[in-house]
């Protein structure tokens, strides 16, 4: 790696010329450039911010999905970017995998506990601590093809807290400053499972995962694949450096583009119910699961879609 210090004249570039944040009010915008609204036959919309997010209803999610109710809930995702579904009971493992077949085939997470129904992974928690292991992250982005998305069911939850909140990354970029925009239009960044996972390992365990799973490299600014949106696409825990820069000038960049994520105006909060689903496109957006319901228990089932590479 380049280092700032190697030349005490080779002064790396200030990220920003002007303050990061801006007063007044934000673009947020719910469509893509030049996207038209759609009409909705077989499910009920019901924003839950006006840019993001919305709960459906008037769907049994137990029963076969035909075409049109498929078309509908691929392009209610596209719209609203994170969707969800209430008291959907009745709702198992294989009902799930379902679901999640309307956007594609299922990817595994290789660091998470398998279930009996394939590509279903089960997250149970009894946080120790509140507030402990929560950041905000972008699913699979340490993969070549990161998910496009995932599907995930409450199976039991605590009585008061436990929620999950998105933000939403399409909005996130249109936020930033012209100058930081133009700036990082053509940037790579390295993302790297090792920092977050890695630390659960000893050396042999990660020695042998990375042989499965090298570093890998994303556009910084990508286009969403169904959508042509432009998207911010860095996280806290997988992306570790940004291609070209110096350490201390990638770090300084990596430190404002990954705090966009934390801005309320982007965000969506879902309170959990047993038989709540939420869906949600995992290039546009990042989530958190606020730890914060010790010493109660959460369990959630989650499949992941398989992606496909990043422009």
């Amino acid at each position: 790696m380049q280092s700032a210090t190697t030349n005490p004249v080779d002064h790396p570039k200030p990220v920003l010329d002007k303050p990061l944040m801006h007063y007044g009010s934000r673009v947020l915008e719910r469509l893509a450039p030049g996207a038209e609204p759609s009409a909705y036959q077989h499910v009920e919309i019901s924003p839950l911010t006006p840019h993001f997010g919305a709960v459906l209803g008037g769907v049994d999610l137990t029963g076969p999905i035909p075409d049109e109710l498929a078309g509908e809930l691929r392009q209610a995702l596209l719209e609203w970017t994170v969707i969800f579904f209430r008291k959907q009971t009745a709702f198992t493992a294989d009902h799930q995998l379902a679901l999640s077949s309307v956007w594609g085939p299922p990817e595994p997470n290789p660091f998470f506990p398998r279930t009996g129904t394939a590509g279903v992974s089960r997250l149970a928690k009894d946080a120790k601590a509140a507030g402990d292991k929560n950041i905000w992250h972008s699913d699979h982005s340490f993969m070549t093809n990161p998910a496009l998305g995932s599907v995930l069911r409450a199976v039991e939850v605590p009585a008061a807290g436990g929620d999950t909140m998105w933000a939403d990354m399409a909005a996130a970029y249109d936020n930033l400053p012209e100058e930081l925009r133009q700036r990082i239009e053509d940037l790579t960044a390295v993302h790297d499972w090792a920092p977050s996972w890695g630390a659960l390992m000893n050396d042999e365990q990660k020695a042998e995962f990375r042989k499965l799973w090298p570093r890998v490299e994303h556009p910084v600014v990508v286009r969403h694949p169904r959508s042509g949106r432009r998207t911010l696409y860095v996280n806290e825990p997988f992306t570790t450096r940004i291609k070209g820069l110096s350490d201390t000038e990638s770090r300084e960049l990596l430190d404002i583009l990954v705090l966009q994520a934390r801005i309320p105006e982007y965000q969506v909060r879902f309170r959990w119910e047993a038989g709540s689903i939420a869906i949600w496109d995992n290039i546009a957006t990042q989530h958190y699961a606020i730890n914060d319901y010790f010493p109660q228990r959460r369990v959630m089932e989650r499949i992941a879609v398989a992606g496909v590479p990043l422009s």
